[in-house]
């Protein structure tokens, strides 16, 4: 099938990606002409693993391509893809401002029935906004074209998105028209060669599902990070506490990992906006506001454990701080809402100095952050320990989790390690002299 995409962001270059990677044309539509120079140069703007590749494949084989020409994208295809960014408005609503200026681009050049299908993270009812946009433009054309729009939520993890994409656990279509249902199920028939994935549901149910989604997944997070915080208090192991439950195949060991708090494009922007779709219909929803609030209190708790430790936040003044991850996971350049910026933000604050390293997402902080006297970036995992007064970790990658400790304790000021993601075993590094402060387990005695 022909489909274009308008978006070529983490969403629409995954997804344009991989439908050309199963045999699909493919066009994207950017509004940025450099970004697409650079696509078409094979140059891609996200860090994510195995994607290089499969454009590069594809760009040669002539199943995927990059404009700037909306016109040109909307005849190529029956079916549009709208997957734009759906950034949080000031009162933490998505602003839909992308969204609706596709639907519009869309309906201006629409010469014959298309389906249009929102990929975008969006409110429930924003069908119904892009159906409205669509038929007064059409109005204005004096045009009557018959179209569908259509959900189609996206459920990929960064860094592990191509999998996500191309070995779904479930596809959600949010469609009532037969003609767009035909056309969704032949367009991912080769996603459900061994079992049918698809999963047809009315839009609105399928807009929910994806807020929903990321909400469950938020709260299991928020609910861990509680028990963690009280774990501390009462002299108990969240670890232990983690293993005890998991085990309960009703519960199970996904994200039941405490540690730092969340962060990210998704959680953090998803659980925020379902809370304000719910004070939009006038629904109280107290848990929402909860997992939100946990969240965010949990990203102060390095910061927390490290001036506990020093004997206040004014003693941090001239210190520095080695930090260990960025990103806000493993295997992603992303530091949306990412725990390590609130922690580097409040060293800041307090008059420290911050050396940072990670393995991917030195380019994004120096973007973020400009240069900095404050701030130094170091080349790998040891040389960022030179001379710190201690070792803070908010990234579980891979090459974290098991460090040469003896080297550390040549090149860091302290044995001192701040773990957001209870990465060693504290009793061992206990015995050996070190002052290991992790999460939701018995922290070391404070000393200055």
């Amino acid at each position: 099938m022909k489909l274009s995409i308008f978006g070529t962001g983490y969403v629409g270059l995954v997804t344009g990606a991989c439908m050309a990677e199963v045999g699909h044309t493919v066009v994207c539509i950017d509004v940025d002409q450099a970004k697409i120079d650079k696509l078409e140069a094979g140059v891609i703007p996200i860090w994510e693993p195995g994607l290089q590749p499969i454009v590069e494949r594809n760009i040669a084989d002539g199943r995927l391509r990059f404009t700037t020409d909306v016109e040109e994208a909307v005849k190529h295809a029956e079916v549009q893809f709208i997957a734009v960014g759906t950034p949080p408005d000031e009162d933490g609503s998505a602003d839909l401002k992308y969204v609706l200026a596709v639907a519009e681009g869309i309906a201006r050049h629409m010469p014959r029935y298309r389906v249009i299908v929102n990929k975008s993270t969006v409110p429930v009812g924003t069908a119904d906004r892009v159906q409205a946009k669509i038929e007064q433009i059409l109005a204005e054309r004096g045009e009557e074209i018959p179209f569908d729009v259509v959900s189609n939520p996206e459920f990929l993890k960064e860094g592990a998105a191509v999998g996500d994409f191309l070995k779904p656990d479930r596809i959600i279509i949010g469609t009532r028209s037969a003609k767009a249902q035909e056309r969704m199920r032949e367009l991912y028939e080769p996603f459900n060669r061994n079992r049918e994935r698809a999963l047809f549901m009315d839009v609105k149910s399928a807009e929910l599902t994806k807020y929903a989604a990321n909400a469950m997944l938020a709260t299991k997070i928020s609910f861990m990070n509680e028990l963690a915080n009280m774990a501390e208090l009462l002299g108990a192991d969240i670890e232990e506490v983690r293993k005890g439950i998991g085990a309960d195949p009703r519960i199970g060991y996904h994200f039941i990992y405490p540690g730092c708090g969340y962060g990210g494009s998704c959680f953090p922007k998803d659980v925020q906006a379902l809370g304000r779709t719910a004070d939009q219909i006038g629904y109280e929803a107290p848990l929402l506001k909860a997992v939100e609030a946990v969240n965010n209190r949990q990203k102060t708790t390095l910061f927390a454990k490290l001036a506990r430790h020093f004997g206040g936040a004014d003693k941090l003044a001239g210190k520095t701080i080695a930090v260990w991850g960025l990103a806000f996971k493993p295997n992603t350049d992303d530091m949306r809402a990412a725990p390590s910026r609130t922690l580097i933000e409040a060293l800041w604050a307090a008059g420290a100095k911050v050396q940072a390293y990670d393995p991917v997402a030195m380019d994004e902080m120096r973007r973020i952050y400009g240069p900095r006297n404050d701030l130094a970036l170091a080349s790998n995992k040891y040389n960022v320990l030179e001379g710190a007064h201690a070792l803070a970790i908010c990234t579980e990658w891979q090459q974290f989790r098991a460090p040469d400790f003896d080297e550390m304790e040549g090149l860091l000021r302290n044995k001192l390690i701040i773990d957001g993601r209870n990465l060693y075993n504290s009793d061992r590094l206990a015995n050996d002299g070190w002052h290991y402060y992790s999460v939701g387990r018995n922290q070391p005695d404070s000393t200055q």
